[in-house]
């Protein structure tokens, strides 16, 4: 009798102490005993919108401090425009935390999307269309590669007193790229570096003998690369960069030597 007791007073205890884990696991507590009533915003933005961040997390929210699920909260968070990341936390006894990382833009890519400093894509903002970032373009895995040799040719020009307007590499590759005067360079796949060194060395003497502005380069050759003289007309190799419009060209050869 003694021992029947004992394990009728084991199981009680077991089940006493079992109750209130399966009550959390199942969310039976969360909701209406421990709310998440405040929401704490840890960092600070520009054009995520607030309502847009409660919104987001009113849903997580209501399921309580215990069943609350704290990553599918952040992936709702990181769906909102200009969010690049979130952590969300929660705080004892009913706060929900949210940290935000904003994008910021650093060029556009391609025709629909924008570049961040961090390096990731997303959709062009319909605020953004008309702001001036310089054009890159390429395969969505090759951002670095495409950023390196931006920051590069923007170093190789920049004491010629010229910027980049725009750079591309296409899916084979290879390398083009806009000056902001408008001359288009076709840069190739193959030595693009030293193909670019070897025109800016020849650069200024170039537009030296010439009163016409240069209107598009190919560096695609072995010993020289071909150059077209004449007004600046639309850009073929970004058809959605505009440029002024001109005349027909005519063309010419000239040694890299």
């Amino acid at each position: 009798m003694n021992a029947l007791v004992r394990i009728l007073a084991w199981l009680l205890a077991v089940a006493l102490v079992a109750s209130p884990v399966v009550a959390v696991l199942n969310g039976w507590v969360g909701a209406e005993r421990w709310p998440l009533s405040r929401l704490r915003v840890t960092s600070q933005f520009e054009r995520v919108q607030d309502a847009d961040l409660r919104q987001a997390l009113l849903p997580y929210a209501r399921a309580g401090y215990f069943a609350v699920d704290l990553e599918a909260a952040q992936r709702a968070v990181e769906r909102l425009p200009w969010v690049e990341s979130a952590v969300v936390r929660k705080q004892w006894p009913d706060v929900l935390e949210v940290h935000v990382v904003e994008h910021r833009p650093y060029a556009r890519w391609g025709q629909h999307k924008l570049l961040s400093e961090r390096g990731r894509l997303f959709p062009l903002p319909a605020d953004l269309a008309a702001v001036r970032l310089p054009q890159l373009d390429g395969p969505p895995a090759r951002t670095g590669e495409v950023v390196q040799m931006y920051n590069e040719c923007t170093a190789l020009f920049a004491p010629l007193g010229y910027g980049v307007a725009a750079l591309g590499m296409d899916p084979r590759g290879s390398w083009s790229l806009v000056l902001d005067n408008g001359t288009e360079v076709v840069v190739g796949r193959h030595e693009a570096r030293a193909r670019l060194q070897r025109f800016a060395r020849v650069l200024p003497q170039l537009l030296a003998q010439q009163a016409r502005p240069l209107q598009r380069v190919d560096l695609r050759y072995a010993n020289g690369f071909a150059l077209s003289w004449g007004t600046p007309v639309p850009s073929t190799l970004f058809p959605y960069l505009r440029l002024p419009h001109g005349a027909a060209t005519t063309q010419a050869q000239a040694s890299s030597t």
